[in-house]
């Protein structure tokens, strides 16, 4: 059989994974990739195919948990390709995501990418799983640290916002930088804007007395 009539005969014979798992932090239940690779297997044996995964994005971060722990969260875009025993393939793009105190970050996302894999690919129905459309989550806006975005061209330190003493905002980090390049060509702390402006001053009066 080619890979187009071996899915179709999984998803014939397969059926509904339950979240039989429990998370004890937050206390929801979950579906193990356990569960998930236990269901398909003899399926995906019987009838010869196989996946090949394939990492096409990471990205790493370090976070702190709320005790001041250290925890590694990685975000991978994978590409999971599945043979059949004729050859022809096709290919499933997901994104894994995982946090881990150690080296299994990067571990974890991969199964929760195999997982969606086999979820979206096979049509595999989940019973309970929650519309995305049954709930509105309140709205939000993207977490801003301005300080954090701009380095500065010559020293290659941040650009940092400038308060008065009364703790106010003077003038942002962002309003720096895009005023250096506006003057300088290129984004500048104040310190080295500074340093520009004398050697600017300094080149006008070398070019008068010249």
């Amino acid at each position: 059989m080619n890979i187009y009539e071996s899915i179709t005969a999984i998803m014939a014979e397969g059926y509904a994974v339950s979240k039989d798992k429990k998370n004890q932090q937050q206390g929801f239940r979950y579906r193990g990739i356990d569960d998930v690779m236990n269901t398909f297997y003899p399926l995906l044996a019987q009838h010869k195919v196989f996946a090949v995964p394939e990492v096409l994005e990471q990205t790493r971060e370090d976070r702190q948990t709320t005790k001041g722990g250290n925890l590694i969260y990685s975000v991978l875009k994978l590409r999971y390709t599945f043979f059949a025993e004729d050859g022809s393939s096709v290919s499933a793009v997901v994104i894994g995501e995982g946090m881990d105190s150690g080296d299994k970050a990067s571990n974890k996302a991969m199964a929760v990418g195999m997982k969606y894999a086999l979820f979206q690919v096979f049509c595999i129905p989940t019973e309970e799983m929650q519309d995305p459309d049954a709930t509105t989550p309140e709205p939000s806006k993207p977490k801003q640290d301005p300080d954090k975005q701009y380095i500065c061209a010559d020293c290659g330190k941040p650009i940092t916002t400038i308060v008065h003493k009364d703790g106010t905002t003077r003038m942002t980090a962002e309003e720096i930088a895009s005023k250096s390049l506006e003057v300088y060509g290129r984004k500048l702390c104040m310190a080295c804007s500074r340093e520009a402006a004398l050697n600017r001053a300094q080149a006008e009066i070398v070019d008068k007395v010249l």
